[in-house]
Order: C-alpha cells, then structure tokens, then sequence
C-alpha cells in the first residue's frame, strides 16, 4: 500500500468522526398542527404561517397585497390532516412578500399558524371539490367561523440555525355576531343545527334571505341568498303605492354599504371628525331620505358569498353557479312582491362600484330588458385587452413585457401619481399562498373561478399559469366570448344595441390603482363609433383620481343623494305609455 492512498484513508475517517459528532445543523422549519380536543377527525384545508416583526396586532390581520406593507406568511395544502400530525413549513414552502423561508433575515418575531378548513362538495354534474365555505364573515380566512388557528409568539428566528418550532392550534375562531349574539351563521352554504337568526329590522331597513332553487341544485347542498332593503318614507303608510326598484351591486355587507350608509335611528352631526364623518356616519342620508327630499324608491343591495369570493360577480359560471338566474328570477321578484316594486324592467336600474361596477354593467348587458339602466363606476375589467396590464389574446406572458434581450415586469397596483406598489406576479404570488386551485378568495382568483370553464380536475381552468404567467390561449377564447363585456357587445350590437342605447354611465379615475382605466378607455372608444343605433350613454374621468372614483363623489360619500334623481328621472322619462309615474309622489 503507497504512502498518498494511506494519508487519503485517514483523513476520510478523521472526517466522518467530526461530522457524527458535530453533525450540521437543520435548516429552519415549523410543524404546525392540532389536537384531537380541537377535532378527532382529519381536516381538509389550508394552512398558513403568520410572521410579523411587530405585535401591533395578531400576525393574521397584518397580511396584506401591498407587498411593501404587508407582513410575511408562507401557505400550503393539506388533505386529511390527522390530530397530532404536523404540516411541515420549511424552505421549500412558498411565501409572501418573500418566496423563501431561507430569505428570512435572522431577527426577533411574533409567529402564528392558521388552517383554513375546506369542506367537500359534491356537485350536481359530479364534480366533487374541496373549498372554503363562506361562514357569514364575506369569505375572509383570518375571521372564518371555524378556522383554527394558535396564539402569537415572540420567537428569535434565524433560517441559518437548525431550529424546528412546533405551533399548536389551540384557539377556534368563534361564530359571527349580529346585535351583539353569535349566530350559526349569516349567509351560509344552509341552515346549522340551532341557528338563530337576529338581524334587526326596521321601519326603514328590511334584512330579507331565500333559498335558492337553482343554486342549490347545482352546489348539491341548500343555497341561500341575502339582501338587504331600504324602503322609502311613507312606505308603511300608502299600501296601494308601488314603488320604481334600485339594485346596488357590490361586496357582501353585513349591513347597508358606505354609498348607502343609512342609520335607523337619526344619527347625530355631532360627532368626532366634523360635518364628512357625520355624512359618512349615514347623517346626511337620513335627514334627506326620512324628509322626502329624495325621490321615493326601493333599494336593495345583494349578498351572494360563495366558496370562491365575497360574493359571484351576478352572472351564470361554470364554477360559480348560475347566480345570474337565481339574483334575476329567484331574489328580485320576490323582493319586489314583498315590497311592493312596480316590478317592470322600465322601472329598474342598477348600480355599483368596483367589483359592483362589472356587475352592474354586466347586468345591463346581459339581461338589457330586465334594468332600465346601469350607472357603472370604476369597473372591474369589462375588456380583457386590458386585463389589467395585460393583452389575454395578444400577450404570451402576464408577468412579464418580453424584448428581444430584456424584460420588464408588468404593474398590477400603483399610487394616484404612478408610483408602482406591486407587480402581477407579485400579487398573483400573494393569492397562492392562500390557496391553490383557485381557492385564494381574491381578486384574480374570482376572475377566474366566474370566467373560466371548469378544468380537468374539476376546479376552474387556469387562464394562466400562476408561477411563470404563460397565458393559456385556448382559455382566454372561453373568457372572450362569454364575458369579455367590451366584446360581447361589439359582437351582438345589432341585437343588443337598441336594448342598451341610453343606458350606460361610466365613471373612472384616470390613474385607476389597478390599471381599471386602460379597459375602459378601450370600450369607450368602440361605444363612440356606435351607429344604427349610436350608444347614447356617458363617460367621466377623473384627472389624477385612483380606484373607486364616482364623479365627484370619490368615496361614494353622499353619492345616492347625487344620482338617484337621475336615475328616477330616466326611468319616468323612458317609461311606456300608461306606466304609473306619479303614485309614489305623495
């Protein structure tokens, strides 16, 4: 034996002795997990690890899409977690702001888990699928009923020493309140064994919620919708009188929205914050419905919370369900009946803001004899040219603006001035973490589960793919030609385009915070080269406005006061010959 190959021997086995004895450390990781006191049987779900370099509040409630304001959380899928069994964070679990739980700079935290629980679905075309049922919070997973989750605490967490944290979910979000009692719930998937029901009516304000005949069938559990009812002065008093109907489109609310912001009992102007809080504290409202200085009209807003979102942007989906029908034929006319509605389409309108706005606009266009008119501010994007920043038909990437050796990323959220605050891949990464499968709960994620077909697996067809952006052209055709509403109505103007001539008002702020503006600049330019018959509608931009810009009332502060003579005023102007026009003016 040479002399090299011995030395060689020895210093192999020198080796393998240090390490077994100072073997390297793990990497950083947590097992997360829950005891059979919190459920004896496996859970479906999602869970989420929740860091914050502050305790200013609970990790859960610091997460938000402006990654430069947003506190870190990491996401993954689990199926059948048993009691006692950990779900594993480690360095290959995605995150957000940061993707790596390696990227973690060593420091002091407050640390937090949370499983977001699914329940399965069995669907009347067979589809079976695990989701996030709405509880009555609006399909929030930091406030769901049921969702376990554990007590912040303040660790030192260094992703370069082996350190493994284990995190007992030991708390249980409670059920929702109403007037100060927990109810079973609210707008849920079908009445819980003892569930109360307390929403407050009163002379002005009327909480109304049916079971849907047609959501049911599809969803294979009891359905139910929501709405809440604001009735005019003199309602109770004038039995014979029927009154015009206005739909607002919007989020699910526990109770009446900002723009609607009415108190039942007369609010005070005395209050801190000086005459705009009062108005947004409902005061200027009340005084003006509850005196008769505003035209005398029903209005009800929809909750319509589903497994994917907040609510189901109002139209029949593949994914979603046919809530088009069931709001049209099922919710309307039996609060019209109720109420006492003239229950004609020359007597109802619709409108909204935001999500509220597509939904409105797309009301309009897809049931032009059932609204009078839509009055459509800051739409969702009703032209998917415009997809945000991104050209679904034309563009091959949703991330990225590709040059022959560079590339930019593309904008997704910006300041009024321009400043950019996030990407579309940063935001779309944000919604992956809180769910696969589209089950996230947010913005693009709702888009999709109400625009796509279903997939292969049952879930809703990604229109692009959500780590690389590589936009699937086969989905965006789906997308185009069923709810492309810049596209539907070029289209079928010939037919549609006498319907709709004289209904539509848009009002959008220039520097839209999501880039909502581009979209509605496209239709605008297609709508003024309208002939046989030209559009007759109306277009407002606000110079230098964000999101949520309606005229002149930027957060839809004393807005109703603002358009509902005009809408009233269209709806008596256009009326057919004969129409009860005047009992209501009493």
């Amino acid at each position: 034996m040479s002399k090299i190959p011995y030395l060689c021997v020895v210093f192999l086995m020198f080796a393998l002795t240090a390490t077994a004895a100072n073997p390297k450390p793990q990497p950083l990781r947590f097992e997360i997990s829950f005891s059979q006191q919190m459920s004896a049987t496996p859970l479906d779900g999602h869970v989420l690890l929740l860091i914050s370099h502050n305790d200013q509040q609970e990790p859960r409630f610091q997460i938000e899409f402006d990654a430069t304001a947003s506190q870190q959380v990491f996401g993954l899928d689990v199926d059948g977690l048993t009691p006692g069994a950990p779900a594993v964070v480690d360095f290959a679990t995605l995150g957000y702001p940061l993707e790596s739980l390696s990227q973690l700079p060593a420091g002091d935290y407050w640390v937090q888990g949370l499983l977001n629980i699914y329940e399965t679905f069995h669907l009347s075309d067979g589809r079976i699928l695990k989701l996030p049922p709405d509880k009555g919070e609006g399909q929030h997973w930091n406030i769901k009923p049921g969702n376990f989750y554990s007590k912040p605490q303040k660790l030192h967490l260094d992703p370069k020493a082996g350190q493994t944290i284990r995190l007992a979910l030991t708390e249980k979000i409670p059920p929702v309140k109403e007037n100060g009692e927990q109810v079973d719930s609210v707008n849920d998937w079908g009445p819980a064994a003892g569930e109360k029901r307390d929403l407050k009516d009163t002379r002005w304000v009327k909480h109304e919620r049916i079971q849907s005949a047609v959501l049911t069938k599809f969803w294979g559990r009891p359905v139910y919708l929501g709405a809440i009812v604001l009735l005019p002065d003199g309602w109770d008093e004038h039995p014979e009188v029927h009154y015009p109907l206005v739909v607002e489109q919007d989020h699910f609310h526990r109770e009446l929205p900002l723009w609607m912001a009415f108190q039942s009992q007369p609010p005070s102007d005395k209050i801190k914050g000086g005459p705009r809080k009062a108005q947004e504290n409902g005061y200027k409202l009340y005084q003006d419905w509850t005196s008769g200085r505003m035209p005398r009209a029903i209005i009800m807003t929809i909750q319509h919370a589903n497994p994917y979102f907040d609510d189901s942007y109002g139209v029949d989906s593949a994914n979603v369900g046919p809530y088009g029908t069931a709001i049209t034929q099922e919710l309307i006319p039996y609060i019209e009946k109720k109420y006492r509605a003239l229950g004609e389409g020359w007597a109802r309108v619709v409108f909204g803001g935001s999500t509220g706005g597509w939904e409105a606009l797309s009301s309009q266009v897809f049931y032009p004899d059932f609204y009078k008119g839509a009055w459509v501010f800051c739409p969702d994007v009703v032209d998917f040219r415009a997809y945000v920043t991104t050209n679904l038909y034309e563009d091959k990437n949703a991330y990225w603006v590709d040059g022959p050796f560079g590339r930019v990323p593309r904008p997704a959220f910006r300041q009024a001035d321009g400043l950019v605050l996030s990407t579309m891949e940063i935001m779309n990464r944000y919604e992956l973490v809180f769910g696969t499968k589209t089950r996230s709960g947010e913005q693009f994620d709702i888009w999709e589960a109400v625009f796509s077909p279903a997939g292969k697996d049952g879930y809703p067809a990604r229109i692009f793919d959500k780590r690389t952006g590589d936009i699937d052209r086969e989905v965006a055709k789906y997308w185009q030609e069923h709810y492309d509403l810049s596209h539907i109505m070029q289209r079928d103007w010939k037919t549609l385009g006498p319907k709709l001539a004289g209904k539509m008002h848009f009002y959008v702020g220039e520097s839209d915070s999501f880039y909502l503006d581009r979209a509605v600049h496209l239709m605008k330019d297609w709508l003024e080269k309208t002939t046989d018959p030209y559009y007759r509608g109306s277009f407002e931009f606000g110079m230098r406005k964000p999101h949520c810009y309606s005229g002149e009332f930027e957060t839809g502060v004393g807005l109703l006061q603002h358009y509902l003579p005009q809408m009233i005023e269209h709806m008596e102007e256009t009326a057919p010959k004969g129409a009860d026009v005047k009992s209501w003016k009493y």
